[in-house]
């Protein structure tokens, strides 16, 4: 399902703007990652398509449909949602969490159960944890049952908000490649917030960087926004200037690595075989 904003804006009564006439379609089917500082707007419009926050101006469809026309709560249980800190129910278990959404849909207990289990295969979480509390998982465990929980109703659109920023850096790569292999085997519309520019290039087919007010200072690939910064801006967000982007190619008695700017091995030249 392709989701589309149409100039829409966000302003609030003290007359903060969050956001201000932003308009972008986010392709079916391909990630589109919303990427800039604090504040913003990018968790802002990610809200907005679950109607979590609703919109001052503009509108926003999904496949051409408004979504203001339609039932929030049956819109918000037919979405993914992804939070930072996972938001798992605390006197729940890991599997009735992940079931929860299907239950509230009617779905009976012990079918949603079992789909429950399903999905810990799925994401990568041995069943054995299916009977444990949230506080009895490490902070990745807890942010794969929030995967999972969001694709217990096999959702078209999955939103993740800023989902791995409070795991380590160990733990965040690991699912960041489980979304990657999520993403290539489920298809899903995915619409991903980080401030993170290396998390956005690794994960996005669209990449849409933010200035304040949810203005857009570029939107593309990784490779075309790499390639071609829009602005200085741009350049300075993505590193470009700083020359962190810029790398060499250094022989040493173990090979040839790349280095960037000011020295630091950023990777290892593989030659490709034939």
């Amino acid at each position: 399902m392709a989701i589309e904003f149409r100039a829409v804006s966000k302003r609030y009564p003290d007359g903060t703007t969050a956001v201000d006439d932003f308009s972008v379609l986010m392709p079916a089917h391909r990630t589109t990652v919303l990427v800039g500082s604090s504040g913003s707007g990018k968790t802002t419009l990610l809200r907005m398509i679950n109607r979590l926050i609703e919109p001052s101006g503009g509108a926003i469809t999904i496949d051409d449909e408004p979504i203001a026309e339609r039932d929030p709560v049956k819109l918000r249980r037919g979405i993914g949602y992804v939070l930072q800190n996972a938001g798992l129910l605390p006197h729940f278990s890991v599997v009735d969490n992940i079931a929860t959404v299907p239950v509230l849909n009617g779905v009976p207990k012990a079918q949603a159960r079992r789909r429950a289990l399903e999905l810990m295969d799925v994401v990568g979480l041995e069943r054995g944890f299916a009977k444990r509390y949230p506080s009895q998982l490490s902070g990745g465990q807890q942010q794969r049952v929030g995967v999972a929980r969001a694709l217990a109703v096999d959702p078209n659109i999955l939103l993740m908000d800023e989902p791995f920023g409070a795991v380590d850096p160990i733990v965040r790569r690991e699912l960041q490649t489980e979304i990657i292999r999520l993403q290539r085997e489920l298809e899903k519309t995915i619409v991903f917030v980080t401030h993170d520019i290396d998390e956005a290039f690794l994960l996005g087919d669209q990449v849409v960087i933010l200035e304040k007010g949810a203005r857009i200072a570029q939107i593309g690939t990784p490779d075309e926004i790499i390639e071609n910064p829009a602005s200085d801006f741009v350049a300075d967000f993505i590193g470009a200037e700083r020359g962190t982007r810029a790398l060499h190619a250094k022989q040493t008695s173990h090979g040839t690595v790349l280095v960037d700017a000011v020295g630091r091995t950023q990777g290892v030249l593989v030659e490709d075989s034939p």
